[in-house]
């Protein structure tokens, strides 16, 4: 949503980056899946540092007749497919591969155009169809939008061509979402996916489809229903800080593979920052000292009953640019709240402590403490 791995021996590979600015069979509640069981896909992830410690998290996909290979980001918080293609002269596409419809035979458009605005960033386009590959996964007719332009800066320094939304279709401005043409083709054993996202480079991170992989988590799933078919949007989200009171009344959360960091009701920004001992400098940046981890709180979230504490190495960031310092990995949601509960995002600050399963059959999110 913001513009914000394997290793499985001989498992198909993809890979992805993160930014700062992004199963279930016939299952109940607990459910958990044997990866023995289902022939599920697994893509490795690489991570980068980029802009203060924020991370990409990047995949490769190939698209076309014959394919032609690029990076998208998995991401669970937007829903629409797209592509820098050749229609676009923006900065942003001077400087990365474009897909070009022309030398594709199986590509063709219905010229309907597209807007889509991220946390950070924006783009317009033309909705188009083609063949896509994903690993071992062959979609046809899959939609795609290809940019025409994408202002400002935020895709020049992106190290992906696209973005791959990963939520629900009633985001996606009319095009079929690839999780729901994948769905309509049956071509998944079960109808979820799943994320591991590293705290390292050595480990690595990864995305399966159709499936779980009970190596990357420990202990059982938890579930979360989904109240609202448009973000992964959770609700019965309380803190247990009995200092703060908050969520009391309960909070809603967006699980958000897009967010690079731990997103705050606005209410409760300074509070929280305050809380963790982060001080604003000029810049508006919240500095931690990098010595005081030890002594400083964790947050603990409760989802649907189950507590999911957040340690201060969670939501510290370490950055190094020209020289070593720590910040706050939490800054204020920027959506609004359509119910009126405060609303975080759980972005990768989050995510890197739980592997977190998306569960179209079901409408619900698992967590489980990552391996």
């Amino acid at each position: 949503m913001i513009l914000t791995f394997l290793s499985l021996k001989d498992a198909p590979v993809w890979r992805w980056r993160s930014d700062c600015g992004w199963a279930a069979f016939f299952c109940l509640s607990m459910c958990i899946f044997h990866s023995e069981l289902f022939d599920f896909k697994v893509i490795r992830v690489y991570h980068d540092f980029f802009l203060n410690s924020s991370l990409f998290y990047y995949g490769v996909i190939s698209i076309g007749t014959p394919p032609q290979s690029f990076y998208v980001l998995f991401d669970t918080g937007s829903s629409v497919f797209w592509l820098a293609s050749t229609y676009c002269s923006s900065e942003a596409c001077t400087n990365h591969p474009l897909f070009n419809p022309s030398k594709s035979s199986t590509y063709y458009s219905r010229d309907r155009t597209f807007y889509q605005g991220y946390g950070t960033g924006s783009l317009t386009g033309v909705f188009g169809f083609d063949t896509l590959h994903i690993e071992g996964l062959t979609i046809p007719n899959q939609g795609v939008g290809l940019s025409i332009t994408e202002p400002g800066n935020t895709f020049v320094h992106a190290n992906f061509e696209g973005i791959l939304g990963l939520a629900y279709p009633s985001m996606a401005d009319g095009q079929i979402p690839v999780m729901d043409t994948m769905m309509q083709d049956n071509l998944l054993p079960a109808n979820v996916f799943a994320f591991y996202i590293s705290k390292n480079f050595e480990d690595g991170s990864e995305v399966t489809f159709g499936g779980v992989d009970q190596s990357r988590y420990t202990g059982q799933i938890y579930w979360a229903p989904v109240t609202e078919q448009l973000y992964w949007q959770i609700s019965h989200v309380t803190m247990q800080n009995q200092e703060t009171g908050w969520c009391r009344d309960g909070c809603q959360a967006i699980v958000d593979t897009g967010t690079s960091l731990l997103t705050c009701p606005q209410q409760y920004l300074g509070y929280l920052q305050q809380y963790i001992g982060a001080q604003a400098n000029q810049y508006g940046e919240y500095m931690i000292n990098c010595n005081n981890l030890n002594n400083m709180p964790t947050l603990s979230f409760t989802i649907n009953g189950v507590n999911f504490p957040l340690p201060p190495s969670a939501y510290t960031m370490h950055n190094e640019n020209g020289q070593y310092y720590c910040t706050s990995g939490i800054m204020g949601t920027y959506l609004p709240s359509r119910n009126g509960q405060p609303l975080w995002i759980l972005g990768d600050v989050f995510l890197r402590e739980y592997y977190t399963v998306y569960d179209r059959q079901s409408n619900q999110v698992g967590f489980a403490l990552a391996a």
